[in-house]
């Protein structure tokens, strides 16, 4: 016990284990580091740790540490990796940690190690007689890239809490809604050629052209048809994000590719949004006979809502003391709610700081999370 790290200590170590998840394998790490440093925290502590090595994935894991017995309980979830960094745009090494202007600066201060560091601090004093219904730490892998962590662990988990708490940076903002995301590529598969010949050859551009105007189309019949007035942006969004074609002025372009992504509400399924896709594409694939194809880039998530209802929305805006809300970005709170739990997104810091140069954690949100977490374990462990 006397070996444990105070706060601002913790989250010096957890800042300086690099975990970054990335789609590009040169950026891509594993997480082991900190997963063993949460392990040996939470051993001293008498949790007991299972880690568990998530398949299909470089070198990730995750962690479930318990302490108590009997059924339900609290489960404090949160994701060990963070994104990769630019060091040129921070004015500090990002895995150093700056106490600077009332500020802890460093890459995942608020998304989302810092959590971690919180949830240690409030567990120093309990003991598993206390409890009376355990209280679990989940830490999981991927969740900056596929969430490959937080869909083994539900697939395979047996525990069962009565509630779930997200720590992402929500400014202590219990969160009960946030739209889904997939993503996916358009591909056209032309008939390279010579520039001076136009008629020998298919233009893959040209197609893609045609492509685009159909999408903006299906943009506007999203926005007309579907709309939750609880997000800031109420309609369901389609995103043009990358296209690639071509490889020189004289060329008849020969495959041209387009990434999109799709953010859909809560209540709208995967299949609709695919289907609506499907259909929209349809009339050029049958114009251009096995031209046009389009597939998964990343595996979706999906939207999530919490019953506005349910007794732990009505205890987290008594506790936060702010109003439940809704976002537009994407959690691991659809995979924990399959456990059965109700679940919120709740913690420190601000989406506005994630995945930004100069991330930092203020000191101002210390004192009130651990308060907030305190009266969450003795509201559904004691």
């Amino acid at each position: 016990m006397k070996n444990l790290p105070n706060f601002t200590d913790s989250l010096t170590q957890l800042i300086a284990s690099a975990s970054i998840s990335s789609t590009q394998p040169s950026w891509d790490q594993g997480n082991l580091d900190v997963i063993q440093l949460l392990a040996t925290w939470f051993e001293q502590l008498g949790f007991s740790i299972d880690i568990q090595a998530v398949p299909q994935t470089r070198n990730k894991y995750n962690l479930l540490a318990k302490l108590g017995n009997g059924e339900g309980g609290l489960l404090l979830a949160g994701h060990s990796d963070t994104v990769p960094f630019d060091e040129n745009r921070w004015n500090s090494n990002p895995l150093e940690i700056v106490d600077k202007d009332d500020k802890f600066y460093g890459l995942g201060t608020c998304d989302m190690k810092g959590f971690f560091a919180f949830i240690l601090q409030v567990s120093k004093g309990l003991s598993a007689k206390q409890l009376k219904k355990p209280l679990y730490i989940l830490a999981t892998a991927d969740e900056e890239t596929t969430m490959a962590g937080a869909r083994f662990f539900t697939k395979n988990q047996q525990i069962k809490p009565d509630v779930a708490i997200i720590g992402e940076p929500t400014n202590l903002v219990p969160v009960t809604m946030h739209k889904g995301h997939m993503s996916h590529r358009i591909t056209i598969h032309g008939q390279s050629g010579h520039s001076s010949k136009p008629s020998l050859g298919v233009n893959a551009i040209e197609i893609m052209h045609h492509v685009i105007g159909l999408l903006m189309q299906l943009k506007e019949k999203l926005a007309h048809n579907y709309s939750n007035q609880a997000f800031d942006v109420t309609e369901p969004t389609l995103n043009l994000g990358a296209i690639h074609g071509g490889d020189n002025a004289n060329r008849i372009c020969g495959q041209c590719e387009l990434d999109i992504d799709m953010r859909s509400l809560p209540g709208m399924a995967d299949s609709e949004l695919i289907l609506l896709l499907s259909e929209t594409l349809k009339p050029l694939a049958e114009k251009y006979s096995n031209r046009v194809s389009f597939s998964e880039l990343d595996p979706s998530s999906p939207s999530f809502e919490q019953n506005q209802s349910s007794e732990l929305v009505t205890i987290a805006e008594e506790i936060s003391g702010h109003h439940c809300c809704a976002v537009n970005y994407a959690t691991e709170a659809p995979f924990i709610q399959q456990l059965g739990c109700q679940t919120i997104v709740l913690g420190p810091g601000s989406i506005d700081q994630a995945h930004q140069p100069n991330e930092f954690l203020a000191h101002s949100e210390i004192e009130k999370t651990e308060e907030i977490l305190v009266k969450m374990i003795q509201r559904y462990c004691f």
